[in-house]
């Protein structure tokens, strides 16, 4: 999308084509250079981040770990609460224990596709558009509260979350890598919020609820060391070249054909669910495969294990199933597949 001021419109003559980038973005590297990372020193370095974020938020293990994990599985993660539980704190941290460059957006109903992208405008002394990009282009994007965007908006994050690229008036621009988008969605009876097309929602790999803290955890947000440490960044315990050598290390992670003739089965049973308006898709079935070796990873083994699949089926499907009679919620019906689903 282009914006330029009326005093500086081109002559009708002049080339949309003759498109530059800014020079202050111009030399952006998409992919650091490939650590020499072992398995064993990855896995171990990633556990590391995992601690270092649950201090920062506290009596969530099982949710920072499956978000490790999506980030592992190189996908991207949805997080669906209420205002004020952690989300922006969760992404902070990540950030900052991997070391990753980090930007974040605050969806409004206002908001136009320009404001992620980047925006050309045209430069009268060189007589091109210069094409300034926008906060997309960063290796974590927090999409604070997605669905109070429009559904034109959030469909500028589409190609970005499934290509990792971006184009703009007939240019292709590549992301940074890693890339790893955390949106969150407020709850759809909140005013003022638009409910996400299931095309956008089938890019999440997985979706989580932080939820309420514990009494005993939320006592501890009120003592004044926690306040402190609350204002100290965390100290980086890898790289995004770390992180790209542990996600193609976690893409090796074997799997017997029994686990995945089981994958297959937990897929097939969504799909003959009779109150399950549309079963999972091969995407879904391919997320639910990657995070499956990302657990396993984080656990430092290099097989996968009928839990590892158990763990990652809901967080992969609750955001996907929709009831046909509207009386179960996504989450209600992934459990119930789980359940009745055996391994054969």
């Amino acid at each position: 999308m282009t914006h330029s001021n009326q005093q500086n419109s081109p002559p009708p003559d002049t080339k949309r084509q003759n498109t530059s980038v800014s020079p202050s973005l111009s030399g952006t590297n998409t992919e650091p250079t490939i650590s020499p990372l072992s398995a064993s020193e990855a896995s171990t370095r990633l556990k590391q981040a995992v601690e270092a974020v649950s201090k920062k938020l506290f009596d969530k293990q099982p949710q920072i770990r499956l978000a490790f994990a999506c980030l592992l599985a190189e996908g991207h993660l949805l997080i669906e609460d209420r205002p004020g539980l952690g989300k922006t704190t969760l992404a902070l941290a990540m950030a900052q224990a991997l070391g990753l460059d980090h930007k974040r957006i605050q969806f409004t109903s206002d908001m136009l596709p320009s404001d992620i992208l980047g925006v050309s405008i045209y430069h009268r002394e060189n007589e091109q558009f210069v094409f300034h990009k926008g906060p997309i282009f960063t290796q974590l994007l927090l999409a604070d509260e997605l669905n109070r965007g429009t559904p034109r908006t959030q469909s500028a994050l589409l190609e970005a979350m499934a290509e990792r690229q971006v184009s703009v008036d007939g240019t292709t621009w590549p992301l940074q890598k890693p890339f790893f988008v955390i949106g969150t969605q407020n709850p759809l009876d909140e005013s003022g919020t638009f409910p996400l097309p299931d095309s956008q929602l089938d890019r999440f790999s997985l979706s989580i609820s932080l939820g309420y803290p514990s009494r005993a955890a939320e006592k501890r947000l009120y003592q004044p060391e926690h306040l402190l440490a609350m204002k100290q960044p965390l100290e980086p315990v890898l790289n995004g070249a770390d992180l790209l050598t542990a996600q193609r290390l976690a893409a090796k992670v074997h799997a017997e054909e029994t686990l995945v003739d089981y994958l297959q089965d937990l897929l097939l049973a969504s799909r003959e669910h009779s109150d399950i308006i549309t079963g999972l898709s091969p995407r879904a079935g391919l997320a639910l495969f990657r995070v499956a070796q990302a657990l396993a990873f984080l656990d430092q083994r290099h097989y996968l294990v009928p839990e590892d699949v158990q763990d990652a089926f809901v967080p992969v499907a609750r955001h996907r199933l929709a009831s046909r009679s509207g009386q179960h919620k996504g989450e209600q019906l992934a459990r119930g597949i789980l359940h009745n689903t055996p391994l054969r």
